[in-house]
């Protein structure tokens, strides 16, 4: 636990998952930058102005802020609770209103803070819905690291919101001051569709859903092997994305019931909106948002499918992929099966090996390999397999 002291306070805070030893940070410079600039005489909000936090990765704007009326609006459901994890730890009594990025804020706000996301079609479509919930009396500031802020960035800060200029940097952080210029009337263009002609599937993809624009191709190389899915009644699709995975797993295995679990609420509202047009039934699959499996309670599954992720926000690092399969070893039932996609040269043999005492490579190409544990059989090595004596 880290404190960050700003003119609005000192507070400590933590970074939502927990981890022992862990390294990181809960805010970063952008957010302090984004504090300092609001406390210029000019910007501080009276104690009942509304504030709107768009994009706080781990609460730290919400909690420097919490004197304020603060709505929090994002993507993230680990940064819902985050927020709410450091609000307890600093015995906060007021509550911070978290809407999420598939639900609109309601009014206008004296203030608004944006974290600058790391995908340019998120903040597209935020920036859009924005235009109705400022006016001229609004302050806007956004902020991210200079290696997230572009031209492109800029230029959808004019075209929605009004005539833009950013600040010097300070500690690899950039602040964009944007001027309201009533600007309301334009339409979303998310989502978007494409047709995948390897699965036949016409995939709707909401501004924030990882390969929004084409089929990636790790997933398409996991694809290619659902013909040796083992039979499985009761399947998870877990990091679902827009569901492919899941509605797939439902066309090669039409008796199982799929559940869909993702920490993104446009990831989980693409999965269910494909999921209806590829299957027409959606009383057979659930859709569940979720920090991985984290407080999910569910039948134990027989068989989990994943795609992990291998950063978090614009952090790069395998512990996100690692939760997720060690979570996905206590859930399975005896005799169930993880189906993991990754990198050759991420390490997923090695964890998979670690804990489930077995590990099948599937398949394999020059960049991707599809691997499975098994739940509580004897620990297997076979000397045809060709990683099972090396790490990926």
């Amino acid at each position: 636990m880290e404190t960050l002291s700003s003119p609005f306070g000192s507070y400590s805070l933590q970074r939502l998952p927990l981890r022992s030893k862990e390294t990181l940070r809960a805010w970063d410079a952008a957010d302090e930058y984004l504090l300092q600039d609001l406390s210029d005489a000019d910007k501080v909000p009276n104690d009942n102005a509304k504030v709107l936090i768009i994009n706080d990765q781990f609460g730290a704007l919400a909690t420097s802020l919490s004197k304020y009326n603060v709505t929090c609006w994002g993507d993230s459901y680990l940064g819902e609770t985050s927020t709410i994890h450091n609000y307890a730890i600093n015995d906060i009594g007021s509550k911070a209103m978290l809407v999420a990025s598939t639900s609109q804020p309601s009014g206008i706000f004296d203030v608004v803070l944006i974290k600058v996301p790391k995908t340019l079609a998120l903040l597209e479509q935020q920036l859009i819905t924005l235009q109705h919930h400022i006016d001229a009396n609004t302050t806007i500031i956004a902020g991210g690291m200079v290696k997230n802020i572009h031209n492109s960035t800029t230029a959808l800060f004019k075209k929605y919101i009004g005539p833009t200029v950013t600040s010097l940097a300070k500690k690899k952080a950039r602040l964009i001051h944007p001027t309201y210029a009533n600007k309301s009337g334009a339409s979303s263009p998310y989502p978007t569709n494409y047709l995948d002609e390897t699965t036949g599937l016409t995939l709707s993809n909401n501004a924030n859903v990882f390969s929004r624009e084409n089929l990636d191709i790790g997933a398409r190389f996991m694809l290619e092997q659902f013909e040796k899915l083992p039979s499985a009644q009761n399947i998870i699709d877990l990091g679902c994305g827009n569901g492919v995975l899941g509605v797939m797993a439902k066309k090669t295995l039409p008796e199982c019931r799929l559940t869909f679990i993702d920490e993104s609420y446009m990831a989980i509202d693409s999965a269910k909106i494909n999921y209806i047009a590829a299957i027409n039934n959606d009383l057979d699959a659930s859709f569940i948002i979720a920090d991985s499996l984290t407080d999910v309670t569910l039948d134990k599954p027989d068989l989990i499918l994943c795609n992990p992720p291998f950063h978090q926000h614009n952090t790069v690092g395998d512990h996100i992929a690692w939760r997720m399969i060690s979570q996905s070893y206590k859930a399975l039932k005896r005799g169930g099966q993880l189906w993991v996609i990754g990198n050759r040269q991420l390490s997923y043999h090695s964890k998979i090996e670690r804990l489930f005492g077995n590990c099948e490579t599937i398949a394999a190409n020059k960049k991707f390999v599809v691997l499975a544990g098994t739940k509580d059989i004897p620990k297997q090595k076979s000397a045809s397999d060709p990683w099972s004596k090396t790490k990926i």
